[in-house]
């Protein structure tokens, strides 16, 4: 199984670099994956994105779409682009703990 190294910390991953254990999350490991792909230091508009993707993974087992982080945050498609380089799947769905979404979130 895959693992990465982070600050001294190991996780264990896909071949994708998502999280094996959604359950090892908290917000220390989403700062640490953020150091990783071009995200940098997490601002409120990052942990808003951050909490509304976990809460709904928690709550319907998968990832929202993109259309409803905007309606919950109030961002706009590029904004979310802007904080998180590597788009909402592979960025912030990695960064909040997620396993890797099945289709376009």
């Amino acid at each position: 199984m895959p693992t990465i190294d982070i600050e001294g910390h190991r996780f264990e991953v896909d071949g994708d670099g998502f999280l094996k254990d959604p359950s090892a999350w908290n917000d220390e490991v989403a700062r640490l994956f953020a150091t990783t792909d071009g995200t940098g230091a997490l601002t409120e508009d990052h942990w808003a994105v951050i909490k509304f993707i976990r809460g709904h993974w928690e709550e319907n087992d998968l990832a929202p779409m993109v259309r409803k982080i905007c309606q919950h945050t109030g961002l706009r498609l590029k904004q979310i682009y802007e904080l998180f380089p590597m788009g909402p799947a592979k960025g912030a769905c990695r960064i909040a703990g997620l396993p890797k979404p099945d289709g376009c979130v």
